[in-house]
């Protein structure tokens, strides 16, 4: 039997948009700063740092090739996306592309990896506000966090663009203030300043103080700094347009990226000392600003970290509640959580935010096991998801072609062999964990997880094969 004759609830159908029980109530310039504000988070403020130390000023090279790597990926994903718009995005690509073992590990992967950020972000928001209100408990800014965006996201849909509209825009604000300012003090044009010239770049071990072997460990803290482009074409299903929206949201990716990440971190290095303790203590943009005598550099950025962490929050909340109803809908998930009210999958949402707060608990209970445990598990998580996503472009391009090329409203640029360098990409990168003593354990638990997953998967897939037939 073929491995597409699948139990009829499970195909993979278009989720989103025009005949879809979710709502549309997205608008273009939602999806445009959902684009914009994915691409700036707490891990390019603050874990950037850590990057900085590995590898000194090469830090821009290593920014440069994981940022090239996931504009093919967004690249591919947008094509297959515009082509057909799906809440459940790469999920519902790799179920058509490979099978529904593949969509239902791909899905529940992503779904482990977002609810599992909403613990993280939701203690580093805590932490944050433990630190402005002395005294009070981190469990209840957790709690009033969880409460707020679970229930945005239990509202409509137009409610969670709003949130998002608003937390990209100050995140945007700030982060172009720091690249202005960067940019007028490298120039020697900010009052107060000299141009530094190339000796930041250039001294104290040279531009790759490290050798290629720090260049790698930023590589590798680059590529987590990345996540989160993904969710615009999960949100573009439930948009007024979402082949357009998502075509335009992919298209600006590269010069986001460009101007962001690799922009962001050229002024930093070239302003600041790679080995200044203040970089890794205080944060590489916190530390910039001090240097510039801005003042309070450090609770300025305490606030826009503070907004980084909420709007990933809020946007992790609405992509995982979206994934888990698109497997549910294909049968891939517990019949409970489908159910659609107002245009909203609120079981889901609910199931969701449920699962961060537990998450959370266990960050107090057993930070040392459990909580270690789930870190570590999801810790290639995205790399392994990059690989479904490259795999489905392939086999869907090529059927596309055939069946339907008025579908390719974006097309991956020079398809196939970019395609194969983003596997490529993909696998070097996750050999590169494996070999690292620090990372080598969460490739080996992000295997476990997939492994169990597509087992899962694939008992599911025989039993509805057989179905029909018994």
């Amino acid at each position: 039997m073929s491995q597409r004759t699948i139990a009829p609830h499970q195909q993979a159908a278009p989720q989103g948009g025009t005949g879809s029980p979710l709502g549309n109530g997205l608008k273009q310039r939602h999806l445009s700063m959902i684009a914009l504000g994915g691409v700036i988070g707490a891990g390019l403020f603050v874990g950037s740092g850590a990057g900085i130390a590995a590898a000194g000023p090469s830090i821009v090279l290593a920014y440069a090739a994981s940022g090239l790597l996931v504009m093919f990926v967004m690249r591919m994903l947008g094509e297959m996306s515009a082509a057909n718009p799906a809440s459940g995005s790469f999920s519902v690509h790799a179920e058509r592309a490979v099978g529904p073992w593949a969509g239902f590990t791909a899905g529940w992967m992503f779904w482990t990896l977002l609810c599992v950020g909403v613990a993280i972000e939701a203690i580093g928001a805590a932490h944050i506000m433990t630190g402005w209100f002395p005294g009070t408990p981190s469990w209840m800014w957790v709690l009033v966090f969880m409460a707020v965006f679970c229930g945005s996201n239990l509202g409509a849909v137009s409610r969670f663009g709003e949130f998002e509209f608003w937390f990209a825009a100050l995140k945007i604000g700030a982060i172009g203030l720091f690249l202005g300012l960067g940019v007028l003090a490298v120039t020697g044009l900010l009052p107060g300043t000299s141009a530094p010239g190339s000796a930041n770049l250039l001294h104290d071990g040279g531009f790759l103080p490290h050798g290629v072997d720090g260049l790698l460990v930023g590589l590798l803290a680059s590529v987590v700094a990345y996540g989160g482009l993904e969710t615009v074409t999960i949100a573009a299903a439930e948009s007024e347009n979402p082949v357009q929206g998502v075509a335009k949201a992919v298209r600006t990716t590269m010069w986001r990226i460009a101007i962001v990440y690799v922009g962001s971190m050229l002024v930093i290095v070239t302003l600041l000392p790679w080995n200044d303790p203040a970089v890794t203590a205080d944060g590489p943009y916190a530390a910039t600003l001090d240097h510039l005598g801005i003042p309070a550099a450090g609770e300025i950025m305490n606030v826009v970290i503070l907004i980084a962490l909420l709007s990933a929050m809020n946007a992790n909340i609405y992509g995982s509640s979206r994934m888990a109803y698109s497997l549910v809908s294909r049968g891939q998930g517990p019949k409970a959580l489908g159910k659609v009210t107002g245009g909203v999958p609120r079981r889901a949402v609910l199931a969701s935010s449920v699962f961060g707060f537990v998450t959370v608990l266990l960050s107090y209970w057993y930070p040392d096991t459990l909580f270690a445990w789930l870190l570590n598990m999801v810790g290639g998580v995205i790399l392994v998801v990059w690989a479904f996503i490259a795999v489905s472009q392939f086999v869907l391009r090529r059927r596309l072609e055939r069946q339907a090329p008025e579908k390719l409203v974006v097309k991956m640029w020079g398809f196939p062999y970019l395609t194969w360098v983003a596997l490529a990409g993909v696998a070097g990168v996750l050999v590169l964990m494996a070999l690292g003593e620090d990372t080598r354990v969460q490739v080996l638990f992000t295997g476990g997880l997939t492994a169990a997953l597509a087992v899962t998967g694939y008992v599911m897939q025989r039993r509805a094969q057989a179905g029909p037939s018994a």
